[in-house]
């Protein structure tokens, strides 16, 4: 959704850079630049008025004309004005002192409330809560029966006494699920309430007896990050009408411009919670005011990306497959384990969204084709046992019936298995570097482009990166603090420098 806001303040950030000074004149023009792309943007103009008077104020005062790099000082200052308008610090939900907490859902029909609910449920069940969801839109069709459908994906119960299709008394509904939550002892309530096509005087009263009847701790507004301007509008009603404690954005992945989701704090004076980004019950996570403007800014989000990775490497396999890279004993097992955990963080090209710099790969982002790791899969897949221990032993009739048993050309098994070898030689001349466990004194000797099997060199000219299996990235400039990955990502801030995003090979998409 930021990308073209992205491209256009890095771009003018950018022209700052190598300049030991910065004039009065330069600082105007690129506020100048920072306000068009704002306006393009579709950000409310109270709010870009605000943010540029903010970063010129700064901008031409003592912390950049006495900082040694003014370029990078104003970047900064951009940095901090763009996370105030986000909203400064992380807000977290304020829970009960008595349960259940109870959380009001409210918002304009279409905006993804229902789908938001079942997120939301899925969220706090992972976080150990025991939520309960109640239908109380009870007149949109079938809107009972989607709530029922996203609470069973989501593995949480739904309290929905009432058929709907404009049967039903929603403020009743609302009072009874407070005590059912009580009886069944969830101390989380989470309330999906109507919606309309438009703010009118009988959506605001429903919402307003459902609020006065179950004492809401938390009131979400909910908001579709597409439709521009008209958020704020909306926004503003609803705060006004029935009030809210906090603003969740949804279908953050569309491509629209995304002034929304800038907006909408500064103007409606709440707090973003939470930001949803697609159709699974994943795609869900808490609104980091900080993250987004460095994403927004193309520095990535490198504590996400480890949060992610946190939640599907298992620490003690972890261990043992760092060990493995130490000593040189990493299997093709191994190398599909952690394949499939990577798979699980989601898309590669979301992943590879989230390192800084990620803007000048977008055109490699845009060829990566997911069904070449699903080939990679079904290759490995296709191998014995023995054969995934010991890849040495695949001689040409093996790699023939591993071929035929999954569908590829007997070139893929090749070019997988040589690769393979390669990638694990190289990592035990640098597991020494590490401090991996097993490891011996390879990582000493310094790296040469050694020639593998049929003359291909690994290394920087190697378009997997350094001689990693085919369709696996060179992560060889990752920044500090990705050493707390799992295995196979641990160290990587130390990695040799050379790596150059437009030689990523994922193996492109088929046109």
């Amino acid at each position: 959704m930021f990308d073209t806001l992205s491209d256009r303040l890095t771009t003018v950030l950018k022209n700052l850079r190598g300049k030991g000074r910065l004039s009065d004149a330069d600082i105007d023009a690129t506020c100048r630049e920072i306000r068009i792309a704002l306006l393009e943007a579709d950000v409310a103009l109270p709010v870009v008025r605000q943010f540029i008077a903010q970063v010129k104020e700064r901008a031409k005062g003592a912390e950049v004309s006495e900082a040694l790099n003014p370029a990078q000082q104003v970047v900064k200052i951009v940095n901090e004005e763009l996370i105030g308008i986000l909203g400064g610090e992380t807000r977290r939900l304020n829970l009960a002192k008595t349960a259940p907490t109870v959380i009001m859902l409210a918002g304009l029909q279409g905006a993804g409330k229902t789908t938001l609910a079942g997120k939301l449920a899925k969220f706090l069940a992972g976080q150990g809560h025991t939520p309960l969801l109640v239908a109380c839109d009870l007149q949109r069709p079938n809107a009972v029966n989607q709530l029922q459908v996203v609470g069973e994906r989501a593995g949480v119960p739904v309290y929905a006494p009432e058929p709907g299709n404009g049967v039903g008394d929603p403020v009743d509904v609302a009072r009874r699920a407070i005590e059912e939550a009580r009886r069944a002892q969830h101390d989380m309530v989470l309330v999906d309430t109507a919606g309309r096509l438009g703010v009118d005087e009988e959506l605001m009263r429903q919402a307003a007896d459902i609020r006065d009847a179950v004492q809401p701790d938390e009131i979400l507004f909910v908001v579709d990050a597409m439709i521009g301007q008209d958020a704020v509008t909306t926004a503003e009603a609803f705060r006004d009408g029935v009030g809210f404690t906090g603003v969740v954005l949804t279908k953050l992945d569309g491509d629209a411009r995304g002034g929304a989701a800038l907006s909408v704090r500064h103007v409606t004076g709440q707090p973003i919670l939470f930001a949803s980004s697609g159709e699974k019950l994943e795609d869900f996570d808490v609104f980091h005011p900080d993250r987004m403007a460095s994403r927004i800014l193309g520095m990535g989000d490198v504590l996400s990306l480890i949060e992610q990775a946190e939640q599907v490497f298992d620490a003690k396999q972890a261990e043992q497959t760092a060990a493995k890279i130490g000593s040189g004993e990493l299997t093709l097992e191994d190398f599909l384990e952690q394949m499939l955990a990577i798979r699980k963080m989601g898309p590669i090209a979301n992943l590879l969204g989230m390192l800084p710099g990620a803007g000048q790969m977008k055109d490699a982002m845009a060829q990566v084709d997911e069904k070449h790791l699903d080939r990679l899969q079904a290759i490995i897949r296709g191998m014995t046992p023995a054969e995934r221990a010991d890849p040495k032993i695949i001689n040409a009739s093996r790699r023939l019936r591993i071929a035929n048993g999954s569908g590829v050309a007997v070139s893929e098994i090749n070019d997988l298995v040589n690769r393979f070898f390669d990638a694990r030689k190289m990592m035990k001349q640098m597991a020494g570097r590490f401090g991996l466990p097993g490891a011996g004194g390879g990582g000493s000797k310094k790296l040469k482009g050694k020639k593998g099997k049929k003359g291909k060199k690994f290394g920087p000219k190697n378009n997997t990166g350094g001689g990693l299996p085919a369709g696996m990235p060179d992560l060889s400039r990752m920044p500090p603090g990705l050493n707390q990955l799992p295995p196979g990502l641990a160290g990587l801030d130390q990695l040799p420098a050379g790596f150059d995003p437009s030689k990523l090979n994922f193996g492109k998409k088929k046109k």
